[in-house]
């Protein structure tokens, strides 16, 4: 059943200017032979599919069931088994087969029944199912967040199917009190109870160590978390209290958490499927009552917000406490050594730039480089090399002395997270901290190679896996859900960003920010034609230069081209073969003739439309004011 998002935006408030679908037409006759990226772009795209059909065959059943031995838990629980597919969608958004989305939705689908069905004897959090209604029962948005990236992206490739709305919109309100036994949410203080949350609620007593690892389980199994293990097999329950140990400090869990900033990915998605007013809203609320604590903690996001609502409420005032807060400095039983686990970017730059995202405020932005603005000027350099601090607190974690400092420095600069900032803001000056390599170096003009390199580097990775999946010693009773992860073989980092103009830190929480997306009018669904081929060259603040083509010599095609993953920005006009072509329009159409091509220089606005995953024929468009 397909719905238009027109009437929930009228009846939301949010409509403003709807307007027919665009009426221009850029029209591309020049000639051009195939460049090698182009054809690169669309072999990797046939050949992704393929392979991931192929994976689908031997690791998935008639069910959707994903064949291994289920487990409870922050090494191999649900969150690997259904992140195993955690590109497929966007794979498919990108012009991959339409076989992704419908294997997705079987593997998601068998993946809740499988879940549903396990049972936990030493934790109660899984005693009647690691999953409820559908939704992880309790647990951390690190781990909740990695298992629910390919539902995220769903909604690139359908839109309208209206399993995926009934669940968005359900797992939104489990953090909006619509479910009583739920109760995630305090809206007095603004806060989420727990870093363990969902569909039972939060957890609010201290975690333990079968909390976080589940079960023991008898077999031999790759343990990938075991440094032995990654390379033969290992006897489970001679290594399972090394599992517990791996846990054992990992228990203050009460109180807010930056974490929990991932959570407002499903509330975003939830507004740009239904237009409905109450989950921008929610969002909103929630991510400035963050960009206050932040602000009034000299612009260090907090790890531990207290059930009373102010900032280290549970550590008496220590705003840097908490499992995966800033001063989670543990000693690991399992690798027997100590552990600096700061996960600090992994649910705030999302949240925030979810922020970003429904209201174009850069603002939010802001937080964000004040931030790294505090980190930076912590710096210190030895033997010419930079070092930053990741962790702030006692150094000696939770054997607490009283003192307070910046430490474990390392030369890891954060550049992933700059990167972002810089594409969000795309303030020359943010530019300054960003290394001029590899992507960003050929948007800068410095290596025109690159497209063809990186995309080359991608069949090889895709080559790799392949390889893992055909030599895999493993069977279904001697694999967990973690050992598939690095044969699992969508590639779609460096598709997106030469096609798109985005780009994804690699293993993140995700949220698609990115400058064009494209649409098949003819055959109505995401993702370009199969001969089209773009090249995004050049990124500014208000302009992106990108080339497009059709390999094909004997058909011509047409595709929509939208300003923005989710049609957040908008087209002023396009300089095509010397002439300004006016649009004023969030999408437009493309035609390219047989064999043609050009570069097209985009004049537009960035973060100015209300975000939709409608998709172009289903939809009018909306100005953020």
């Amino acid at each position: 059943m397909r719905r238009s998002l027109l009437p929930l935006l009228a009846a939301a408030g949010l409509a403003g200017t709807l307007r027919a679908a665009a009426d221009v037409t850029l029209t591309i006759d020049t000639p051009m032979a195939p460049p090698a990226w182009a054809l690169l772009e669309q072999e990797l795209l046939k050949a992704n599919s393929v392979a991931c059909e192929r994976f689908f065959e031997k690791y998935v059943d008639a069910r959707g069931y994903l064949l291994h031995v289920p487990r409870w838990g922050g090494n191999d629980g649900p969150d690997d088994a259904i992140e195993l597919f955690y590109n497929w969608t966007l794979l498919h958004a990108l012009g991959g087969k339409d076989s992704l989305r419908q294997m997705f939705r079987k593997a998601l689908d068998g993946h809740i029944l499988q879940y549903s069905e396990l049972r936990t004897v030493k934790t109660d959090l899984g005693k009647d199912g690691a999953y409820f209604d559908e939704f992880i029962t309790c647990f951390d948005w690190f781990h909740t967040g990695e298992g629910l990236r390919g539902f995220f992206f769903q909604g690139l490739a359908d839109p309208t199917d209206e399993t995926l709305i009934r669940r968005m919109k359900r797992f939104a309100g489990l953090y909006m009190n619509e479910d009583p036994d739920a109760p995630n949410y305090d809206p007095k203080h603004k806060i989420i109870r727990s870093l363990f949350t969902g569909s039972k609620g939060p957890l609010l007593r201290k975690a333990t160590p079968y909390d976080w690892a589940g079960d023991p389980v008898s077999g031999r199994f790759h343990l990938l978390h075991n440094p032995a293990g990654r390379t033969r097999m290992l006897d489970f329950m001679s290594n399972y209290s090394k599992m517990l140990a791996h846990f054992a400090e990992y228990y203050d869990v009460v109180g807010d958490h930056h974490l929990n900033l991932a959570a407002t990915i499903l509330a975003t998605n939830a507004y740009m499927l239904t237009g409905e007013k109450k989950y921008r809203d929610w969002v909103l609320e929630y991510v400035n009552a963050w960009k206050e604590r932040t602000e009034a903690n000299g612009g260090n996001i907090p790890s531990n917000i207290g059930l009373n609502g102010r900032i280290g409420g549970e550590h008496g005032g220590r705003w840097y406490k908490g499992v995966y807060g800033w001063n989670f400095t543990v000693f690991d039983g399992e690798l027997g050594e100590i552990a600096h686990r700061n996960y600090l970017t992994a649910g705030s730059w999302p949240g925030f730039a979810n922020a970003l995202l429904l209201t174009g405020d850069q603002s939010y932005v802001g937080v964000l480089r004040r931030q790294m603005d505090n980190i930076y000027a912590q710096k210190k350099v030895e033997n010419g090399r930079l070092l930053l601090p990741q962790m702030f607190g006692d150094p000696r974690g939770y054997k607490y002395t009283g003192r307070e400092e910046w430490y474990h420095y390392t030369p890891h600069t954060f550049s992933d997270r700059l990167t972002e900032i810089y594409l969000w803001s795309m303030d020359r000056r943010d530019l300054e901290r960003v290394p001029i390599e590899g992507w960003i170096g050929f948007l800068e003009g410095r290596d025109p190679d690159y497209p063809v390199k990186a995309l080359e580097r991608e069949f090889e990775e895709l080559r790799r896996a392949v390889e893992a999946m055909r030599e895999d010693p493993t069977t279904p009773t001697t694999r967990l859900a973690d050992w598939l992860l690095h044969i699992s073989p969508a590639q779609t980092d460096t598709l997106t960003n030469l096609m798109l103009g985005g780009y994804f830190p690699r293993g993140r929480i995700w949220m698609l920010h990115s400058r064009f997306r494209y649409f098949d009018p003819e055959r109505r669904r995401s993702g370009p034609p199969e001969s089209f081929g773009a090249l995004v060259e050049k990124l500014a603040a208000d302009s992106a230069t990108v080339t497009f083509v059709n390999t094909d010599p004997v058909a011509p095609i047409r595709v929509i081209v939208q300003a923005g993953g989710y049609g957040e920005h908008h087209f002023v006009s396009a300089r095509l073969d010397g002439k300004e072509i006016p649009i004023d329009h969030p999408y437009v159409t493309v035609r390219l003739g047989p064999g043609c091509g050009a570069r097209v220089v985009f004049t537009m606005k960035r973060y100015v439309n209300q975000p939709t995953l409608a998709q172009p024929w289903d939809r009018g468009w909306m100005v953020k004011q």
